[in-house]
């Protein structure tokens, strides 16, 4: 292997890496199953890759090509050299409006290429529900559909020409007619004319599975050699070009959603709808709404679904037509959706099922295998009735929903892939699932190709001789075997090379498996989040993750490749340094710990959390870096100063320092310490006085206030209380002018959330401070106000799950709110100020991942403050930002939307940001003060400086 890296390097412009964290990195798809390559090449271009192919041919090296990874069936892993084709070869070559043509290159992500055509009122017809990242390539390998195939047809319709090198390093450039086809190719078709006339099975538009395409080489069908290339799945050559067809995009699509009384009911309709000509009929059960979060309702004012318990989405090219659909349809109700927003937000529910449907609602996982089979649709509610008593045979459970009106059904089922008794049952369900498919003229894969998880049976599809046919069209391609071998023919068993059986069985393990590899944070911009706007992860549909990931472009800073090399860190095989491994560290080194991915990746995987465990264990017994010590000290190390009155000293000596302190970025100035910590001074704010805790030091209602009013505590978090007292100033009175009972948590000593603790990996450290923090409160009688985002997210989730044996965690962090949510829980009367302000700024990325701001925009809205603060990371994301070889990443992610949000402000417009990570990122790269929420209430009470400066009295802070 080292003489094969050495040549690579050699012959290629590209790059080549035979290292433990590339191969890490591509061991697995989107599928069950994991295969280790000997290395990965990023080739340049055309030229790069039969060079590759020919070094590895006569190395006698398998070949691999990947595009996005999304692949459900493992045909994008392998035990080769994987050709990344994704790097380099991503370019939309040329456009032709006036041919409805395209040429791109394979690592083309497919969002780029209808970004590009939108300004002509085109687009690429086959749209697959990870068009975000999924690339043309890997859609041409796998015959992709999507949606609105329907309408469309597959991608094998939608491509004229294909530019493929072949094992070896041969070229070959086919279309229509016989031109650019291998040696031999010809012949075999002339020698199997009649097998192919009458052995293929009954075509429709979802047979995928296998070479399904090779019919078309028939000379009544012209001989579409592009089009018989489809679908091979990597196993006959690469391609390196393609030429696609574009169709019209409608002005003005409309959705109906009709709903059934139950999945069956809504399957036996859809074949009906298809005289309506749709784009799309696409169906779902509520078991996948619920999944999905929601869903019920979106933005834009759309209403709640139509009265049923499973839904058909049928989009139109315009609203009669739409409504046409509804007068015909035979539903239980119906509504049709013209509001684009709101067909986003629909959509968004169907688009993220490949990782909801991958949670039960007991939070027992779900996987692919059995994804994307097809039937007529004639045939598919009886199918699906016959589906689901099979299931239950085999005590297995999944939610079905896909493209009723081709008959193709996705589903994810809770297998036991660790277990051998499990395994076992797998495998019989699936020769059981194969024969039902069958029985019903379907297609074992309608969408998604075979791979490793269905190839083994396809003789039940095709019979003996067309699976026979099939490996000697592979060999025409590729007489060496070296393309991608064990998919499609000559397979590997379906129970072999499961990615669960080198884990170890630990809760750890569990939660990395739970990434299926759908790459919802591969892209380019912030994902939507998968619930509806304001809930968490549905901030305004702008997301978070992965902000690493979007300033590098690299695999390894993904929220997936981190999964990746933290699965391979614990199966020991590539990754050989378990705790202490230095390719894991270099991953998660960049990971900001925004949380994005707890909300928006599909499935739910919590990046900020394994790391936190990561670095527990990889410095376990060792000295840290002096960045855990000072940021990751920072509560105590404030208190202590505040305790010295030593504020004023320690800013100037930092001020006079020479260089940085030790640890931390020279980049970054570090803000200025409060002169009195906010508790200090609570009892001086105007309004009524914080009361103490009680005698118990528990936390006690405030005095004075009206009888009946509601009693809260406010959480003096460590920003609030020693960098920002301004904003717990701001918030006693807006509190109090909401008739609200307030108390300090003052009894018996300092409490923490132990935030800087977590987020430097010093678990124990954290254990300590929470159960330090739980006996300083003692019982939690009420609502229990945070105002520091981050603070309020780690109450809310990582104490419990960090205690999760002490019942005073679960209840602290039930208690917990926002201050938006405060108000309209406890204070719902109540009427804020009218502001009458534009506002900009920062969702803190921990507010969209956990808390969610639906109350706040409603506060904002009740305020008067329009306009939307943006999505994504600000970048400092606490201690991130400071620690040294960080600065420019978190730069660049606050460039990607926040920096360019404050330029473009209207003038008068006001800066929002509930973090002070956010407010010190704002400041010191944007140079404007932004404030939180709170303070931008408490200007315009009557006593604020909005009020002072009408009367023309001084502006005094308290």
């Amino acid at each position: 292997m080292r003489d094969l890296e050495r040549t690579l390097r050699t012959e290629l412009c590209g790059e080549v890496d035979f290292g433990a964290a590339a191969r890490a990195l591509v061991t697995m798809d989107a599928s069950n199953y994991r295969r280790v390559p000997v290395g990965v090449v990023a080739p340049r271009d055309a030229d790069d890759v039969a060079a590759a192919l020919h070094v590895c041919a006569e190395a006698g090296v398998p070949v691999v090509p990947r595009g996005g990874g999304t692949s459900i069936a493992g045909q994008a892993t392998g035990t080769g050299v994987v050709l990344d084709l994704t790097r380099h070869m991503n370019a939309l070559l040329s456009v032709d409006p006036d041919a409805r043509t395209a040429v791109v290159q394979p690592g083309l992500v497919l969002d780029r290429l209808r970004d590009a055509v939108r300004p002509y009122g085109l687009t690429f017809g086959p749209d697959p529900s990870t068009h975000s990242r999924c690339t043309l390539g890997g859609m041409i390998g796998n015959n992709a559909c999507g949606a609105h195939s329907v309408a469309r047809g597959t991608t094998a319709d939608n491509v004229t020409e294909l530019a493929v090198t072949t094992y070896g390093g041969a070229a070959h450039r086919i279309g229509t007619g016989w031109a650019g086809a291998p040696d031999g190719l010809r012949e075999l078709v002339g020698a199997h004319l009649g097998l192919l006339r009458t052995g293929m099975p009954p075509g429709f538009s979802r047979r995928i599975s296998g070479y399904g395409g090779l019919d078309a080489l028939l000379p009544e069908r012209g001989v579409r050699l592009a089009r018989a290339f489809c679908g091979s799945e990597g196993t006959l050559g690469v391609v390196t070009e393609a030429v696609v067809r574009l169709v019209e995009l409608p002005p003005a699509p409309a959705l109906a959603v009709l709903g059934y009384a139950d999945e069956s009911a809504a399957a036996d309709a859809a074949a009906g709808l298809l005289p309506y000509r749709p784009l799309t009929v696409e169906g779902m059960a509520e078991d996948l709404v619920g999944a999905a979060g929601g869903g019920t309702s979106g933005a834009g004012g759309v209403a709640a679904l139509p009265r049923g318990r499973a839904w058909l989405f049928v989009e139109m090219p315009d609203e009669g037509a739409a409504r046409a659909v509804v007068r015909g349809a035979d539903a239980l109700d119906a509504l049709v959706v013209t509001d684009p927003a709101g067909q986003r937000a629909l959509w968004r529910i169907r688009e993220d099922a490949a990782g909801t449907a991958t949670r039960m609602p007991d939070g027992r996982m779900a996987w692919p295998g059995w994804e994307d089979c097809a039937v007529p649709p004639a045939r598919l509610g009886a199918y699906l009735r016959e589906f689901r008593a099979l299931l239950a045979a085999h005590g297995l459970r999944g939610t079905p929903y896909g493209h009723f009106g081709e008959g193709c059904v996705h589903v994810r089922i809770d297998f036991d892939l660790a277990s051998a008794a499990g395994v076992a049952r797998f495998r019989t369900f699936s020769e059981e699932m194969a024969d039902l498919v069958v029985a019903h003229g379907g297609s074992l894969s309608g969408e998604h190709g075979d791979g490793q998880a269905r190839a083994e049976l396809l003789p039940k599809m095709y019979g003996a001789d067309v699976v026979r046919l099939f490996a000697a069209y592979k060999d025409v391609w590729d007489p060496a075997g070296g393309m991608n071998p064990g998919m499609l023919v000559r397979p590997a068993r379906l129970d072999e090379n499961l990615r669960f059986a080198v884990l170890p069985a630990t809760p750890f393990a569990g939660e990395v498996a739970r990434c299926v590899g759908v790459a919802k944070c591969r892209t380019a911009a912030p994902p939507g989040g998968t619930g509806a706007p304001g809930a968490p992860g549905g901030s305004g549909g702008s997301g978070v993750m992965c902000p690493s990931y979007r300033v590098t472009g690299e695999e390894q800073h993904s929220t997936r490749g981190r999964a990746r090399l933290l699965h391979e860190m614990l199966a020991g095989e590539v990754v050989t340094g378990g705790w202490r491994s230095p390719e894991v560290a270099e991953a998660l080194d960049l990971c900001l710990a925004c949380k994005g991915c707890l909300s928006d990746c599909p499935v739910g995987v919590d990046m900020a959390s394994y790391k936190s465990e990561f670095l527990h264990h990889h410095w376990a017994g060792r000295i840290r870096p002096l960045a855990h010590y000072t940021l990751g000290g920072l509560p105590t190390w404030l208190r202590l100063i505040a305790r010295l009155r030593a504020a004023g000293a320690v800013d100037a000596a930092v001020r006079l320092l020479p260089v940085p302190l030790p640890g931390l970025a020279r980049e970054r100035a570090l803000p200025e310490l409060a002169k009195r910590p906010f508790t200090r001074d609570a009892s001086a704010v105007p309004g009524r006085a914080a009361g103490p805790a009680d005698a118990a030091g528990g936390l006690a209602g405030a005095t004075g206030g009206p009888a009946g009013a509601a009693a809260v505590t406010l959480w003096p978090d460590t920003f609030t209380e020693y960098l920002a007292p301004e904003v717990g100033h701001a918030a006693l009175r807006v509190l109090r002018a909401a008739g609200l009972d307030v108390s300090l948590p003052r009894g018996g000593g300092p409490v923490c959330c132990a935030l800087t603790y977590l987020s430097t990996g010093r678990l124990d450290r954290a254990r300590k401070v929470l159960r330090r923090t739980l006996d300083t409160l003692g019982r939690v009688p009420g609502p229990v106000t945070v105002l520091e985002p981050s603070c309020a997210a780690a109450l809310r989730a990582d104490l419990p799950a960090l205690l999760p044996d002490d019942p005073r965690a679960a209840r602290l962090a039930a208690a917990v709110r926002t201050l938006a949510e405060t108000l309209e829980e406890y204070a719902p009367d109540w009427r804020p100020p009218r502001l009458d302000r534009p506002v900009v700024g920062q969702t803190h990325c921990h507010q969209h991942a956990v808390l969610g701001d639906a109350a706040d925009r409603r506060l904002r809205e009740r305020a008067g403050l329009v306009g939307e603060p943006v999505g994504g990371c600000c970048g400092l994301a606490g201690n991130f930002g400071f620690e040294p070889g960080h600065h420019e990443v978190s730069v660049a992610c606050a460039e990607e939307q926040l920096l360019p949000s404050l330029r473009a402000a209207p003038a008068g417009a006001l800066v929002q940001a509930d973090g002070f990570s956010c407010r010190t990122q704002i400041a010191q790269l944007g140079g404007v003060r932004a404030r939180h929420l709170v303070e931008l209430l408490a200007d315009g009470l009557a006593d604020g400086p909005a009020a002072r400066a009408a009367e023309g009295a001084p502006d005094t802070p308290p």
